[in-house]
């Protein structure tokens, strides 16, 4: 006997290690999240119920909206509507019962100055250029970041050696820095993948963040700040380097032994 879609979905997410490094902003909202799930809320409902808490706490001030957005069920997107739009004209969200739009779903409730901004982008785009086969440079930047960036927080060093993929220096040499870094995954479809962590999964790093101060106040300070840093101008020049992320130091038990960042295929070098 099958169990039924919320049940599922539950095993799912309570199946999953929360206190690995990588789901450390979502935590707080774990418990709520996987207690709706279990007394049999789809991932819509329980998704709601955590916003409608984020909401009386502000979450959603100063962002374009200035409310929440809802998650409704994917069937009430318009069968050959691009799904962006679809969120820009109404302020919600088509959500599905699988981990890949709970985890959309979260990043909405942690960081709604960014999808906010990522979603208005993707909404200018789409009225200049309407829903073509192939995206354009912007969108599928949007694309990447949407699903696949993270934000880190580090000492120039470490940034220099990020973007010169100096990988034993970036993890062995500079590792005592790394207790100065923080590194935050944004990505939905990455957070996904890491369900299952498997060495070659790799972030897109969001160079805007070099900029960013290495002490942020909270996930809100970094939600507003990168959200003011996007523009579609930026986002054009693929403003991302690749981080295998469970090569981060703390992240994962196997990368005290140094061999670990021997695999070439893994960190690869820059092309020259």
């Amino acid at each position: 006997m099958s169990l039924p879609v919320g049940s599922r979905i539950a095993t799912v997410v309570a199946g999953l290690d929360w206190q690995q490094p990588w789901l450390a902003p979502w935590r707080a909202d774990a418990a709520g999240l996987l207690a709706q799930l279990a007394a049999g809320q789809t991932v819509a409902g329980a998704l709601n119920s955590l916003n409608a808490l984020n909401a009386q706490n502000g979450a959603f001030e100063g962002t374009p909206w200035r409310a929440p957005v809802r998650f409704v069920d994917q069937s009430a997107l318009p069968p050959g509507q691009a799904y962006e739009q679809f969120i820009f004209d109404t302020r919600q969200v088509p959500t599905r019962e699988n981990l890949h739009d709970l985890f959309n779903g979260l990043c909405w409730l942690q960081f709604p100055h960014i999808k906010c901004k990522l979603n208005a982008l993707q909404a200018g785009q789409i009225a200049v250029g309407g829903v073509l086969p192939t995206r354009g440079a912007v969108r599928d930047a949007l694309t990447v970041f949407d699903e696949n960036s993270a934000f880190l927080m580090a000492p120039q060093p470490l940034w220099e050696a990020l973007l010169a993929r100096q990988w034993q220096r970036l993890f062995v040499e500079l590792r005592p820095l790394w207790a100065q870094a923080q590194l935050v995954l944004f990505g939905h479809a990455l957070l996904e993948k890491l369900a299952n962590p498997r060495k070659p999964i790799t972030a897109h790093v969001y160079q805007g963040t070099q900029g960013m101060p290495v002490a942020m106040d909270g996930t809100d300070s970094l939600d507003r700040w990168v959200a003011s840093d996007l523009s579609a101008a930026k986002l054009a020049g693929k403003p991302f380097s690749p981080l295998p992320v469970l090569g981060v130091p703390g992240w994962w038990a196997d990368n005290e032994n140094f061999s670990f960042y021997d695999d070439s295929d893994v960190f690869r070098p820059a092309k020259h």
